[in-house]
C-alpha cells in the first residue's frame, strides 16, 4: 500500500510540474503579444512566435485605415485553417519581397470580421482603396497568383 501511495504521489507531482511548465511557457509567449489581451485561443498562442504571423492588426486599426481611404491589404485568416497554414508561409515572404504591407486579421480571435468584411472562407486576401474593396481572392493560392495579385492590384 505504501508503494502505491508513493507511486501515486510521484505521478501527481510530475503532472503538477508539467502543468506548471506549460503555464510558464504560455505566459512567456503571451508577454507583449499584439492582440492586447491574454485570453487567446491555444492555436493563436502557438503562432505568436511564428515569423509569418508578425503583422497582426486589431479590428479597430484595420477599420480606421480603410475608413481613412488609405490603400490597405488585409489577409483574413484563422490559425485552425489548414489552407491558411499552407498559404501564409508563401504569402508573407512574397509580400516582404515585393514590399507590400499586408495586415493580418485573425478571424478566430476577432469573429466580427466575418460579417464586417463579408468573409465567407479563409484564407481571404482583400485590397481596399478610398475606403472601398477593390479586389479579393479566397482559398489557398500558389506563389504565382499571389505575385500577380500584388503586381496587378496592389502595386499598380
Amino acid at each position: 500500500m505504501k508503494k502505491l501511495l508513493i507511486i501515486a504521489g510521484a505521478v501527481l507531482a510530475i503532472f503538477a510540474l508539467i502543468v506548471f511548465l506549460t503555464n510558464q511557457s504560455q505566459d512567456k509567449k503571451l508577454a507583449n503579444n499584439p492582440y492586447d489581451t491574454d485570453d487567446l485561443e491555444p492555436s493563436t498562442i502557438d503562432q505568436l512566435d511564428d515569423e509569418n504571423y508578425q503583422n497582426i492588426a486589431l479590428p479597430e486599426d484595420v477599420n480606421e485605415q480603410i475608413q481613412n481611404g488609405e490603400p490597405t491589404t488585409v489577409y483574413f485568416f484563422s490559425p485552425t485553417c489548414q489552407f491558411c497554414q499552407q498559404t501564409t508561409p508563401i504569402l508573407m515572404p512574397v509580400a516582404d519581397d515585393m514590399e507590400v504591407d499586408v495586415l493580418q486579421y485573425n478571424l478566430l480571435e476577432f469573429e466580427q470580421g466575418w460579417s464586417d468584411y463579408a468573409i465567407e472562407a479563409t484564407p481571404t486576401l482583400v485590397h481596399y482603396e478610398d475606403g472601398k474593396e477593390v479586389a479579393r481572392w479566397t482559398g489557398a493560392q500558389p506563389k504565382e497568383n499571389i505575385e500577380q495579385f500584388f503586381q496587378e492590384v496592389v502595386k499598380q
